[in-house]
């Protein structure tokens, strides 16, 4: 579904990415796991055109989207939902999934909403209050959820588990096995809480200094030394 080939990127004059090839195949999780400072971000923006590709192609559903305007790809059946969250916290919780929805036949936004409230049962309590006052947990749920409401293909999501309880991270992993099993949603996952993220994906990438240098099932590298070491050891599991 989604594929890079020798895809170079940066900001300036400095060069993140260094000839990236990664595919994603239609109806699986795969994850990029790396430390802070790796590139997964840069990655990911890419994907969605800011920064552009300096080089290589980014393919989706065999159609070349190298060069299409970020706010274009959610019409293609791309929705990203960045680190930080980046929800509007001065509307309701009910403005933003209808923010997200904008991209969306308005015939789908009452079914698309309960499939929301039922991965999130919190923010149906919360749908009149404003998103800035939620918790940080609560937020992300919103920020998945606004994701959610254009009723994408592929979904692009930047560290959800960022800054969350343990308990809120494991319901946040929960969630994303739920929506790829329910809507054979495709998932491309950055996570640096690499054990979560190895359980859960078909196939994963590890990043070093922009460039990929290791690649397998989840499981494969879950039970790989190298990767045990880097990236679990020490904390990583939780």
């Amino acid at each position: 579904m989604l594929e890079l080939r020798n895809v170079t990127s940066g900001y300036g004059p400095i060069e993140v990415l260094h000839d990236i090839c990664l595919k994603v195949s239609e109806g699986e999780i795969a994850t990029l796991i790396g430390a802070n400072g790796a590139g997964k971000t840069t990655l990911l923006m890419t994907v969605c055109g800011s920064p552009r590709a300096r080089s290589g192609q980014i393919l989706f559903e065999g159609d070349d989207i190298t060069d299409i305007p970020m706010h274009k790809l959610v019409y293609r059946g791309i929705s990203h939902v960045p680190e930080g969250r980046h929800i509007f916290p001065r509307m309701s919780v009910l403005e933003n999934l209808q923010m997200g929805a904008n991209a969306c036949q308005p015939k789908y936004f009452a079914d698309d909403l309960e499939f929301v409230f039922t991965l999130f049962p919190r923010l149906k309590d919360r749908l009149n209050q404003r998103g800035g006052t939620l918790s940080g947990g609560e937020q992300q749920m919103l920020a998945i959820g606004r994701g959610l409401m254009s009723r994408p293909r592929l979904l692009l999501l930047d560290e959800p588990s960022l800054g969350l309880a343990p308990l809120i991270v494991r319901q946040v992993f929960d969630t994303i096995r739920a929506v790829n099993a329910e809507r054979n949603l495709t998932i491309l996952l950055i996570e640096q809480n690499a054990y979560q993220a190895l359980k859960l994906a078909d196939n994963a990438y590890v990043l070093v200094s922009g460039a990929i240098t290791m690649s397998g099932t989840g499981s494969e590298l879950l039970g790989n030394k190298e990767v045990q070491a880097a990236y679990i050891e020490g904390g990583g599991a939780h």
